[in-house]
């Protein structure tokens, strides 16, 4: 089980929650932006990306953050027709297309690098209990 929070350049923040022991399985990413909201989930059969209209809406301009009004909005939720073609599928068509046509892949050894990287990182920081920064 590991909660992972990453902050990267320009005010950007991922938390990650992974837990193989729980008793129920839960593939859900929610992505949060300045005008909608993104819910991903990988175990809905019909519906598996929803987009919300949803945010906060700031004044233009405030010097004294006591006096800051937050409004929230609330919109329509909408859910866009995807292929049913399996993930799995999908990448190892992008793989063998790569390799025919001599393409780079999305998800090359330079991503497989930095994705173990970051894997390092949490585990470093999980056993020491310190925050790790990465280039």
């Amino acid at each position: 089980m590991a909660y992972v929070t990453c902050i990267f350049a320009r005010s950007m923040i991922a938390h990650c929650h992974v837990n193989w022991l729980a008793p129920v399985k839960v593939r859900r990413t929610l992505v949060g932006g300045t005008r909608r909201m993104i819910v991903y989930d990988d175990l809905e059969p019909d519906e598996k990306i929803k987009v919300y209209d949803r945010g906060l809406e700031l004044p233009a301009s405030v010097t004294d953050r006591a006096v800051l009004q937050v409004g929230y909005r609330l919109g329509d939720m909408f859910s866009p027709k995807l292929d049913r073609t399996e993930a799995l599928r999908n990448a190892i068509d992008h793989f063998v297309n790569c390799i025919d046509t001599g393409k780079q892949p999305l998800t090359d050894g330079h991503c497989g690098l930095r994705i173990v990287r970051q894997l390092e990182a949490a585990s470093r920081s999980c056993a020491e209990g310190i925050r790790v920064t990465l280039e």
